[in-house]
Formats: structure tokens, sequence, C-alpha cells
């Protein structure tokens, strides 16, 4: 019998759970491993619990992990004997990525599979057998090529990935280089393009690279954008993050202006380059109307769409992504996590997971931020408690949440950091503009003007406002390089990848100054405290630990 190995932090589980002692010396090694091909389930202070689950594991072999590598780690850091059945799973689950393959031939694309018992399953399941046009011999089916996304997004539902080989449409050639001198692509963002394009026209050219907020997503994409050589494109979260793309391919690529539209609500102009929104992609006069501008993916031969924190796709943009298989695709995020699930569509229509950089990797090498992060509870007033007590579920998240004690919470918190830059986060307009009116700072909201936005962002970058509150509109894609300081008043229930893009605000390394520091407010002993415990997983399990104080004892 095995013997138990007590500095071992790793407890594997018959059911594909994994307990992770963090208490443990090697702690940290085995976390590290495990975000390669696990998910962070749950992260109380001393015991995380993680799973191992087919998409996690597809995502680590599409990325180059061998299961091989994924059974030695669980032996190398686990407590006790792994489970037999678990490593057989873990390799079944792994094979299963390529025994599938689409290709082209003369005739157009191919489906393949690797034996004959796998083609009947498909050939016998009533939603593949639908998409598959003819059967070319026991084992090969031709598929209709607008059918490409719709079989990839079947096929990963029946536990078969198929591994994408029919190549991409080369699209209207767009020489172009990133310029030299100016600025030098780091390690990670080479290595991270050059996964992107591995395996030239038939294996590379679509996929998704997930690196930390605040880690060059932008630079990684131009890098891609200068392999690929072609008309690109670009979608994003709004229209600050438009201007900010569009000045970054001015500022670090040889494109000229002239090369480069915005497609937005301000303006339609679509030329090489075109960078777009998905509010304006999912724009539609009435419920039931046709979206309006979804032909912009047919408006050019592009032979590139850039997805921008492809983590927050949108449903139609999924529909219409699924007839795009012949473009080349790259997703950009900073965490693969979607509240709705679908994780898996993001796999089978923009790729898998090319490359995946913990954020705790790139702040020991100094490129990121170090951040601490603070949850402070504090009491309901107990003017409050008696609504809290007969409201209903929403409406107590909502009462908990703009707690009103939270603004001299706030108020002390900026006189801790009387010289650094400092973001006000909440969800709630209202709360928003309140703590903004009681602390005599500007503010940022949805129905704020661009105009007015861009004015505001240029001020704190410059440093003339060193405070500035900032609602929902602030989460995604803003560029505020010099924020040191975030404090979340209120967050959206437990939305992970909210709190990550949160903190990943105030990640970029600042020069003389390289300590974040990000502070989330709760009521104590409410439904509060209970979203910001699963909104912080994601967080957790790159690594970042949240010290819970008492309003109290903090001051």
């Amino acid at each position: 019998m095995q013997q138990v190995r007590q500095d071992n932090p790793l407890i594997v589980q018959g059911d594909h759970t994994v307990l992770v002692e963090v208490d443990s010396p090697r702690y940290v090694d085995a976390r590290d491993c495990l975000a390669r091909f696990a998910e962070l389930v749950k992260s109380p202070e001393h015991i995380h619990t993680y799973r191992v689950t087919p998409l996690s594991i597809w995502n680590a072999c599409a990325a180059g992990v061998e299961p091989e590598w994924i059974v030695a780690s669980l032996h190398e850091f686990a407590k006790y004997p792994v489970p037999s059945h678990v490593a057989v799973e873990i390799r079944d689950q792994a094979s299963r990525y390529g025994r599938l393959k689409l290709t082209r031939d003369a005739g157009g694309l191919v489906l393949s599979a690797n034996d004959l018992p796998l083609a009947e399953e498909l050939y016998h399941n009533k939603h593949i057998i639908p998409l598959l046009k003819a059967r070319l011999s026991p084992c090969e089916f031709r598929i209709d090529p607008i059918a490409r996304g719709q079989i990839k997004q079947a096929l990963i539902k029946i536990g078969f990935p198929a591994e994408d080989l029919a190549g991409y449409a080369e699209g209207e050639a767009l020489p172009m280089q990133l310029r030299s001198g100016s600025f030098a692509l780091r390690h990670y963002q080479l290595d991270a393009a050059a996964a992107f394009h591995a395996g030239g026209s038939a294996r590379g050219g679509s996929g998704v690279i997930v690196l930390p907020c605040g880690a060059g997503k932008t630079v990684v994409g131009m890098a891609c954008m200068a392999q690929v050589q072609a008309s690109t494109l670009i979608l994003t979260t709004g229209i600050t993050a438009v201007r900010q793309w569009i000045a970054e391919l001015l500022d670090k690529t040889t494109l000229r202006a002239d090369q480069i539209a915005e497609y937005t609500g301000a303006s339609k102009e679509v030329r090489a380059v075109t960078v777009s929104t998905y509010q304006i992609m999912t724009h539609r006069d009435r419920a039931d109307a046709e979206f309006t501008h979804l032909q912009l993916f047919d408006k050019r031969n592009w032979g590139l769409i850039v997805y921008d924190e492809v983590h927050l796709l949108p449903a139609p943009v999924f529909q219409i992504t699924a007839s795009l298989q012949a473009r080349r695709r790259l997703g950009l995020t900073a965490t693969l996590v979607r509240e709705d699930g679908r994780e898996d569509d993001v796999f089978a229509l923009i790729g898998p997971k090319k490359a995946d950089v913990p954020w705790k990797v790139l702040e020991n090498q100094g490129w990121i931020a170090t951040a601490s992060c603070t949850e402070i509870r504090l009491p309901m007033p107990e003017e409050l408690r008696m609504t809290y007590a007969v409201a209903d579920a929403r409406q107590k998240f909502r009462v908990a949440s703009e707690n009103p004690t939270k603004a001299a919470i706030v108020r002390k918190l900026l006189a801790r950091h009387p010289d650094e830059p400092a973001l006000v986060i909440g969800m709630y307009v209202e709360q928003v503009n309140a703590v903004a009116a009681e602390l005599g700072v500007p503010v940022i909201t949805g129905s704020t003007s661009q105009a007015k936005r861009d004015k505001l962002y240029a001020e704190f970058k410059s440093g003339k406002v060193r405070v500035l509150a900032v609602s929902k509109v602030a989460n995604f894609a803003v560029d505020l390089p010099d924020a040191a300081v975030a404090i979340q008043i209120s967050g959206t229930y437990g939305s992970r990848q909210e709190e990550a893009q949160r903190l990943g605000r105030i990640l970029r390394p600042k020069a003389g100054r390289n300590q974040a520091h990000f502070y989330t407010l709760v009521s104590r002993d409410t439904v509060e405290q209970d979203f910001a415990l699963k909104r912080q997983l994601f967080l957790c399990e790159q690594g970042y630990e949240y010290q819970i104080v008492d309003d109290q004892e903090t001051f």
C-alpha cells in the first residue's frame, strides 16, 4: 500500500474532484499545475476544490499539455493514492480530442472518424445526422461548408470535439508589421502569438489567448494580425475600447489612419481593419426584428476576426460565428469563465485555448503589479435591518449592496492612499452617483456621453483627476494604466469574470510603484457576503488571497 505523503496538498477523489490543502508547503506548485487542466469550484480558507472536466482536459490538450503529464502531476502532488479509474478517464477524455477531424478536399469539407464504431455512432445520432450531407466511405462524411460551425458545436456536446484542419480563407491581403524600435514584445506575448499561428494554414489560426488583465492582450492581437497579413475585423466591448484599439494600431503597427475604420453608433465606416462593438452587432429595432448590423461580417473578405474579451461574446454573435468557420478567429480574454456556461461553444466556434499564462507567474516576473485583495465586512444599519429581512431574494442583494455606510469606508480608504490614483466601482448607478457626490469626485456611468468619458479618462491618466467613480462601463477594455487602488462598493451577484476584470483595472505595472490594492466592501451576514465568495473564485484559482477584515478592525 502506498505510503501517505503528508507534505503533499492534493486529495484526488473518485468523482474527479481534487481537494487542495492550502497550508501545504507544496500548495503553490500544485496549484500552478492544476490551473492548466482543472477548474476551481470553491475556495474556502483551508481546503480548495477543483474539478477535472472533459472541457478542461480538451483545452489542455489543445494547448499542448500531454495527458501523461496531467496524470503524473496528480501522482506527484497527491497525499493519497490517485484512484486508478481517474487516470483512465483522463487518458480517455484526452484521446477523444482529435479522433474526429475536419479536412478539405476538392469537393468541400470532410469529417473523418478514426474508427468505424465512432463513425456509426455519428451516423445514428439524431443531432448529428441532419448535418451530414453524404457518406463518402465507412469513416468519412461530406459536410456542407455552411454547417462547419454547427457540426463542431454538436460534436462537442456528445463528447467528441473535432480537430478542425480544414484551413481558412486567406482573406484580402493586408501587408503590415509591428513597429520596431518603439516597443518590443515580451517573451510570453511572443509565445502566445506563436501558439496561435502554430501549425501553419491547416492547424494554426484559430483559438483563444488567455492572459491576465494588464498583460498586453491587445499587443498579442496585433502580433497575430502581423502574422496573418490580412484584412481584420475586431469586435470589442464599447466605443472607448474601439478607440483604444485604433490608437494602439496607429502607435504600434505600420498601418495608416486611412486603413483603419470605426464601425459604431458614431461612425459606420468599413476599411481594411475595422473595429466595432458587440453592442452594435446585436442591435435591432425591436425584439422580433433582424439584427441590423450583422452584415458587417460580409462587408469585406476578412482574413481574421478578433473577438476581444471573448468571454462576453453575445448569443447572436455565437450564431453568426457558426457560419464564419472559414475565417481565422482569435479570442482574447483574461478569463474563459462565462456565467452562462457556454465555454464549450467558445471552444467549438472560436477555437480551443492556445495559450494561458497564470496571473501569479507574470506577477512574479514583474510584468503585472503585485496586488493585495481585502474584503471589508461592515454591518447593516439598524434602520435597514427590517427592510432587508422582509425583502425578496433579489431585493435583499440590492439592499445589502447599497448599504449607505459604505461611503464612509470609501472615504477612509482613499485617505489611506492619498497619493495613489483610485477607482470606486459599483453595479448600481444610483449608488455610484450618491457615493461620487458625497466624495466630490467625477463619475462615469452608462448615461455619460462618450465625449465626457474620453475627457475624464484622459484627466485620470494625466493625474488631473485622482479618484474616479465608475459603474459597470469601466469593467472591460478600458485603459487606465495608472490606477493603483480599486474600491468595489457593489458587484454583479456572483460574477467571477467581473471580479477578475475589476482587479485587472489596477494591474498595469507603474514606474517606481508596483503594488496595487483591491478592496471590496460587503455587508456582513447578508446574501451579499455569499455572492462575494462566489465572485472571488477565479482570482483564488489564480493564487490571490483575500484578507477578510471587520470594518471596526480596519479603522
